[in-house]
């Protein structure tokens, strides 16, 4: 299976800012094996959008995904009161 890019909205760089580190480093590792499985166990895709959301800890991670140019956006990351569901 061929690898996927993964790139991050510019405003999910102002939501990892509020994370402290010990999450934060989590968080970005979960993200690194979307390139991998951008549809990995436990991923539930959103209803009435063609988006996808991840677990890590209390935070979630919303992200798509485009087949056909192999990359992953990450659209949000957030608390998981915060994040759509």
């Amino acid at each position: 299976m061929a690898e996927y890019e993964v790139y991050f909205k510019e405003s999910v760089w102002k939501e990892l800012k509020k994370v402290s580190k010990h999450d934060l480093k989590r968080i970005l590792s979960r993200v690194e094996n979307l390139k991998d499985d951008p549809r990995p166990t436990g991923c539930e895709k959103l209803t009435g959008h063609e988006l996808y959301r991840i677990r890590q800890g209390n935070y979630r991670i919303v992200y798509s995904i485009q087949d056909k140019e192999l990359t992953v956006w990450i659209i949000k990351v957030g608390h998981r009161k915060n994040v759509y569901r």
